[in-house]
């Protein structure tokens, strides 16, 4: 080889070399530690770059265009935000793709994370499996049965191309008359710290020595959400979103400490809640979000703002959103959930960084654990959706488990006039029954909120699942005569000779604010059901509501009272513990009020004098 042609050799190999590095990024290789990864990412990354990490967007803003031109970091769907309605996981998986792939195709190909309410199963997506509200699983006391349902909500997320849900809601509801209170598994701290397992199902299990350090375990786990940061269940008379009014001491008592547990089991991220606390509004309160939950807990994950949530820090909202942006992010948020008006959050948040306001090393802190959630659940490695998972939305070993979930929620409050004659079990072969009520043939009012809309709906087209009145159908003898009828007159009933029956009456659906009640009666005509059939029948009462009502003056009418909570989708659960192919076990995460003038009413109390206390619940044995 002459010594020209071996100049240029060497020259060519030099440049292939020279390619060949400018090509390995240090930062897209799964086999460098984890901050290293991060470090040289945020190292190459402009302003703009790093405030789309912390800009989250609604679903019907995010097309291909805007990710890429805005960087934007996180899409979510709010509540009932749907591809289109009765989207398939199929429809769901390519509307994330696309999104998915405007993120990729920015410079850095940084990818997004999607984000959706998963509050009780997949709850937005058409055939999903609907499982029982926080509040009945608190009844359950069941930690592992809880985890199992994580475990099924995570498979049925990532159905749908989702990684990341906003659950679990480990509130501590005080004050049944809040909206949210079915969002909540108990009054009691420790029965909420107990079920924040739910987090270790939708995430996997943290590996050992790497506890409080966010975690998710692979592509068949999603990201979790501990929310509402903190005391959203503690506001004054229920009133959601509004003021915590408690000492120090009580906040750290009684609203922190499923907290601790959730940045052991290794949550993702948490989100700040709309409430305040003695006054000051949590979205900016620096001292709890950045010196409490981050540098004294040491949460390494991400902090997010609710929906609007910064805009909410003025009132009326968004009347001085610049202000919003700067307390909001000072405080130590890290991804805003604008929704909707994302540019002109980027537009305040680039010029007040820009102009010292807020410092670059605030975006950086934000940014960097952005990245480590993303970098942590394997997002790099596998941003798109994963079409083998599609069969997992609403699989009938998901139903089944839901199924095994409402019966053990199931709380029986009475069985029999006296204890020495039960009414429950019922027998399933009898001559004729009644199934009376409003919500006994109704999906829609079973699942309640947060079920395929924000608020939910009435009616058994909405979703898949079964009824409770076609689960006693199936369950009772063939030769079993079953007569529906919504709300019969006493004549009827004293007429049809029934050997016993159903009652099943509740709340409308619900979400948020439009579920303050400060009544809390059974919504008509409930009671005047109760009334007229309890007269003339041996009734079992089945109330279908997201707290305690107001029941005293109808007790003693009925012969069995079985509080069902809000069941979701598997209406066969309340029929497995009515006829006794399963036995009564739950017990009373919440206290059953009498009259509403005693609220605030909590287990502990000095003045305590419930209808039923907290941990009531009797029992049946299963029939052998």
């Amino acid at each position: 080889m002459g010594s020209l042609h071996k100049t240029t050799f060497v020259l060519l190999m030099f440049c292939l070399a020279a390619l060949g590095s400018a090509d390995y990024l240090k930062y897209k290789d799964p086999k460098q530690p984890l901050g290293v990864r991060i470090k040289d990412l945020l190292g190459r990354m402009t302003l703009a770059e790093k405030i789309g990490q912390m800009t989250q967007i609604e679903r019907e803003n995010a097309t291909a265009e805007a990710m890429s031109k805005y960087f934007i970091g996180s899409v979510l769907s709010g509540g009932g935000s749907v591809p289109s309605p009765q989207a398939s996981a199929a429809a769901w998986q390519s509307m994330v793709n696309e999104m998915q792939k405007g993120a990729l195709s920015t410079r850095l190909g940084i990818p997004m994370i999607y984000g959706i309410d998963a509050v009780h199963g997949h709850n937005n997506v058409y055939k999903a499996t609907i499982f029982p509200h926080n509040v009945g699983l608190g009844a359950t006391r069941d930690p592992m049965l809880i985890k199992r349902i994580g475990e099924a909500t995570a498979l049925e997320v990532r159905a749908t191309g989702i990684p990341y849900a906003f659950a679990p809601c480990i509130a501590v509801c005080r004050d049944p008359r809040w909206g949210r209170c079915y969002e909540s598994y108990s009054e009691d701290p420790k029965v909420v710290q107990s079920m924040t397992t739910l987090i270790s199902g939708l995430q996997g299990d943290v590996p050992a020595g790497s506890e409080g350090r966010p975690y998710v375990g692979g592509s068949k786990k999603v990201a979790a959400c501990a929310k509402h940061y903190v005391g959203d269940g503690g506001t004054f008379m229920g009133i959601n979103e509004n003021d915590t009014i408690i000492d120090a001491h009580g906040l750290m008592t009684i609203h922190m400490p499923a907290y601790y547990n959730s940045i052991i089991r290794g949550v993702s991220t948490v989100m700040t809640s709309y409430s305040s606390w003695n006054g000051k509004k949590m979205h900016a309160n620096h001292f709890l979000v950045t010196d409490f939950l981050k540098n004294k807990l040491k949460f390494r994950g991400f902090v997010i703002s609710d929906w609007q949530g910064i805009d909410r820090i003025t009132s009326p909202p968004g009347v001085n959103y610049s202000y919003s942006v700067e307390a909001g992010v000072g405080a130590g948020i890290d991804m805003i959930m604008v929704p909707y008006a994302y540019t002109e959050f980027i537009d305040d948040l680039t010029y007040q960084v820009k102009n010292n306001i807020i410092p670059m090393s605030r975006i950086d802190d934000a940014v960097y654990r952005i990245l480590r959630v993303k970098f942590t659940m394997g997002l790099f490695e596998s941003p798109y959706a994963d079409p083998s998972l599609v069969g997992e939305l609403g699989k009938q070993e998901h139903r089944d488990l839901a199924r095994e979930a409402v019966r053990k929620s199931l709380v029986l409050l009475k069985n029999g006039k006296s204890a020495s004659s039960p009414l429950l079990p019922l027998p399933k072969k009898a001559g004729k029954i009644l199934v009376a009520g409003s919500h006994a043939d109704d999906l829609g009012l079973q699942c309640g909120g947060w079920t395929i809309t924000w608020q939910g709906q009435t009616g058994n087209d909405k979703t898949a699942g079964t009824t409770i009145l076609s689960a006693i159908k199936s369950t009772v003898d063939p030769s079993t005569e079953v007569v529906f009828s919504e709300n019969p007159d006493s004549a009827a009933v004293d007429s049809g000779k029934y050997d016993y029956a159903i009652v099943v009456v509740g709340e409308q659906p619900y979400a948020e604010t439009f579920g303050d009640n400060l009544n809390l009666t059974i919504p008509a005509p409930g009671p005047s059901v109760i009334q007229s059939v309890c007269k003339s029948a041996n009734c079992v009462v089945v109330l279908i509501s997201g707290r305690p009502l107001v029941v005293e003056p109808y007790i003693g009418a009925m012969d069995a009272f079985v509080a069902a909570w809000l069941p979701g989708s598997e209406g066969q659960g309340v029929a497995d513990a009515l006829f006794g192919d399963y036995g009564f076990s739950g017990k009373l995460a919440r206290t059953w009020f009498k009259s509403v003038d005693q609220l605030p009413m909590n287990v502990g109390d000095k003045h305590y004098d419930p209808l039923f206390p907290f941990g009531f619940g009797l029992t049946t044995e299963a029939n052998k």
